[in-house]
C-alpha cells in the first residue's frame, strides 16, 4: 500500500501584540543624508543622523512599550550610540537596508518577538503617542483578523514612502524599503491576507530628506539635534 507523502508545514503562527520589539535602521554615519548636502556638510549631516537617532531611542525609552529595540547599521560607529541609547546594536555584514531588517527580525525572533516595529531614525518630531496610534491601529486590526497576520502601515507625507511598519507575527510580510515602499508593503499585506491598518500622523510622516524638509523643521530644532562628535568607531557587535 503506498502512502502519500505530505511535505511537513511550520504551523501559522496567530498575531500577538505581547512582546514586541523594535528595529530601527540607520546607514552609515559619514555617507548618510546624501539630499542634505546641498545645505550641510558631511560632519554636519553625520552630526544630525546621530542626533536624529538619539531622539529617536530616547522617545522610544520613554513610551516604554517596546520589550527590546535593535539598531541595526553596516556603520560600526553607530554601534555605541545604540548602546548608549538602551538599544541593542547589531552590526550587520552587509549594506542593504531590508538585508540588515531582515537579519535584525530573525534575532529578534530568536529573543522571543511576537511582533516587530520597523522605525526610521530620521523621524524629527516623534512623539510617544504617534506610536501609541500605531499599537492601537494593531489592536483594530486583530480584533478584526480573525486569527490573520496583522500589518500596520505608517506613510511618508510623500504618501509613496514608509515611516512605520508594525508586523505580528514579526515574519508577516517581508520588508521593502525604498522607492514607492508603501505600494510594496500594502500589496504584500494584501497577498499575505493579512489584516492590514494604515496609520496618517503627522509625527510619523514627516522625515529630514530634503532642505525643504529642514525649513519646515526651523533652524531651533536643527541645532537641537546636531550632536557635536559622533563616538569613536567600535567592531562590537
Amino acid at each position: 500500500m503506498s502512502v502519500a507523502y505530505h511535505p511537513s508545514v511550520p504551523p501559522i503562527r496567530p498575531a500577538d501584540l505581547s512582546e514586541l520589539h523594535v528595529i530601527v535602521p540607520v546607514r552609515a554615519l559619514d555617507d548618510g543624508k546624501q539630499r542634505l548636502s546641498p545645505v550641510l556638510g558631511e560632519q554636519q549631516r553625520a552630526w544630525l543622523v546621530a542626533g536624529l537617532l538619539e531622539r529617536t531611542l530616547e522617545v522610544l525609552r520613554a513610551w516604554g512599550r517596546a520589550a527590546a529595540i535593535h539598531v541595526v547599521s553596516p556603520d560600526p560607529a553607530v554601534m555605541p550610540l545604540a548602546r548608549s541609547g538602551g538599544a541593542r546594536p547589531i552590526l550587520q555584514a552587509d549594506e542593504g537596508l531590508n538585508e540588515g531588517l531582515v537579519a535584525a527580525r530573525t534575532i529578534a525572533i530568536s529573543e522571543g518577538a511576537t511582533a516587530i516595529l520597523i522605525l526610521p531614525a530620521d523621524l524629527p518630531v516623534l512623539e510617544a503617542d504617534a506610536l501609541e496610534s500605531l499599537v492601537d491601529a494593531a489592536d483594530a486590526a486583530l480584533a478584526a483578523g480573525a486569527g490573520r497576520s496583522v500589518v500596520v502601515v505608517a506613510p511618508a507625507d510623500a504618501r509613496s514612502g514608509t515611516n512605520g511598519l508594525l508586523l505580528s507575527p514579526p515574519d508577516a510580510i517581508a520588508p521593502g524599503f525604498g522607492p514607492a515602499s508603501l505600494e510594496r508593503h500594502l500589496r504584500a499585506a494584501d497577498a499575505a491576507g493579512a489584516s492590514t491598518q494604515l496609520v496618517v500622523d503627522a509625527a510619523l510622516g514627516f522625515d529630514l530628506d530634503t532642505p525643504d524638509d529642514l525649513t519646515l523643521l526651523g533652524p531651533e530644532r536643527l541645532a537641537k539635534l546636531m550632536r557635536p562628535s559622533p563616538p569613536r568607531a567600535s567592531t562590537a557587535r
